[in-house]
């Protein structure tokens, strides 16, 4: 077979052909390092190939060791006890010291196609110069002559030669060059969405400035964005290409940050109840002006809240709009008067400008807490989750303190906006509650008095129990051993150790 030679030591490798190597990938040509290379290793086991190891950490004879990051070099002459990355450094020296290679970056970005043929986009700021001698000189359109918008035109069909519509438009074709006085031609060619949708970000920083695209002052006290949400289907491309318009407006000094976002969030798609992509096609379309319109959008906020995490692909589900609705009516009720003949809505009795007991403020602070907390990290859902637990005990008493009620509703107003509304002004508030200040939870009050316990007989799960925060070993112990449901377990066995953690759980060791 043919061989290739290693220029370090003058070894011949046989050469193989394989069809899981990238021709993309440097020139197609790759040296194969069996020990440390999955693929490589089981290519080399495949046709009795040697596996050599050159990075100490695993044992190459039963797999490929893949965490070169922290191996060491061996069998490596002079490069025999170096870490990955200075060894890397080294073989490159000697190879640019010897004249025989140099370093070169190897890049995953590819060549980008930034052309259309269609109307809609920014149009290219070049034209085509006819010379007399019939020569063709493209030249960039003059900064003073920016930017070329698109002509305002009835119709814009395909121009049916392949070429943008806007070829079809004479008037706005044909120009002169304004240097030389010569006919030109307009590209017609447009920029694909991304020209736009890649820096719109800046432009919300500055939108009324028609001296430049954003005033230097202002995006370094607006920029970067703090928090970018997006759909999962831009989740790669526009990101990368977001980041590469920003980097190449950083380099050229117009941005102050090297990257746009501080947090970027991809919020999963809505399947149709099929658990298909929405499509005309399957039938699967949710309206949302008939979800509206059946339950209100208060509730269809609230659903698309509570389907589960943001970042989640999630089915539709009609009975959880229901469940929500139920919800919402439920706490209409626990402030609400129940009179089916009256003609405005009153306050309930039960709500009552009281001082707080106990047990309020702790469902209140508990709550509140979590929903701050929730909202921060954008888990809506549990957020809703833990108002719903508010709503359960606030319904077991027959007195439901005003002030208690009044923080509640300041914690809905995000999830159901309408609803909240219209309770602050019942409960007696001549503003908008958009004008009140977020609650803040006391600590105090978000402790646990009592905790679950875990009780387990060698190592396995059989009952929990509720104790006082706090409960000593000894008591735990006790507690356990006193357990009715483990007497079957303990049984005719003999207690070896009893290992108890407090506010966790207790385990009981038999033979």
């Amino acid at each position: 077979g043919a061989y290739a030679v290693n220029p370090m030591n003058d070894e011949r490798i046989p050469i193989w052909i394989a069809d899981y190597v990238l021709v993309t990938y440097g020139t197609g040509a790759i040296m194969a390092v069996p020990g440390h290379d999955e693929r490589d290793w089981e290519f080399a086991r495949t046709f009795g190939l040697e596996i050599r190891e050159v990075i100490k950490g695993g044992n190459v004879e039963e797999a490929a060791f893949t965490d070169t990051e922290n191996g060491v070099a061996v069998n490596s002459d002079f490069i025999n006890g170096l870490g990955y990355r200075k060894a890397f450094d080294r073989v490159v020296e000697w190879l640019e010291e010897k004249g025989i290679g140099r370093r070169k970056v190897n890049y995953k970005l590819r060549d980008w196609l930034f052309s259309r043929q269609r109307y809609w986009g920014e149009p290219f700021p070049i034209i085509h110069v006819q010379h007399p001698d019939g020569r063709e000189e493209i030249k960039l359109v003059p900064d003073a002559d920016l930017p070329v918008t698109l002509p305002e035109v009835e119709s814009y069909k395909p121009s049916g030669t392949g070429e943008s519509p806007l070829a079809t438009i004479d008037a706005w074709v044909n120009t002169t060059d304004p240097e030389t006085g010569l006919p030109a031609k307009r590209e017609t060619n447009t920029m694909p969405q991304w020209a736009g949708s890649c820096w719109y970000y800046l432009r919300y920083m500055d939108p009324a400035n028609d001296e430049k695209f954003l005033d230097k002052n202002k995006e370094e006290y607006w920029g970067p964005v703090d928090l970018y949400v997006g759909g999962t289907e831009h989740a790669v491309l526009h990101l990368l290409y977001a980041r590469f318009w920003h980097k190449v407006l950083y380099d050229l000094g117009y941005v102050s940050t090297k990257e746009p976002f501080m947090r970027l969030v991809n919020q999963g798609m809505i399947l149709g109840e099929d658990g298909r992509k929405m499509s005309k096609s399957f039938g699967n379309v949710i309206n949302p002006d008939d979800v509206i319109r059946d339950y209100g959008a208060d509730t269809l906020r609230l659903f698309e809240m509570f389907m589960g995490p943001l970042e989640q692909v999630k089915p539709w589900n009609t009975k959880g709009v229901e469940g929500v609705h139920r919800f919402l009516n439920r706490v209409w009720r626990l402030f609400i008067k129940d009179d089916p003949e009256a003609t405005v809505a009153a306050l309930d009795p039960t709500v009552q400008d009281v001082a707080a007991d106990e047990d309020s403020l702790k469902v209140l602070h508990k709550t509140i807490k979590k929903v701050t907390e929730d909202i921060e990290g954008l888990r809506f859902n549990t957020a809703i989750s833990q108002m719903m637990i508010f709503v359960n005990e606030m319904n077991k008493k027959d007195l439901r303190p005003k002030s208690v009620m009044d923080q509640f509703v300041l914690l809905l107003s995000p999830f159901a906006p309408h609803l909240a509304e219209e309770l602050w002004r019942i409960l007696g508030h001549e503003s908008s509650l958009a004008y009140a200040d977020w609650p803040v939870f006391d600590p105090a009050y978000t402790v646990e008095d009592e905790v679950e316990i875990i009780i387990q007989v060698n190592g396995k799960l059989r009952d929990k129990m509720l104790v006082a925060k706090g409960t000593a070993k000894d008591e735990l112990e006790s507690a356990a051993k006193g357990n009715e449901k483990l007497l079957p377990f303990l049984e005719g066995k003999t207690i070896v150790k009893v290992i108890a953690v407090p506010d966790k759980l207790v385990n009981i060791v038999v033979k």
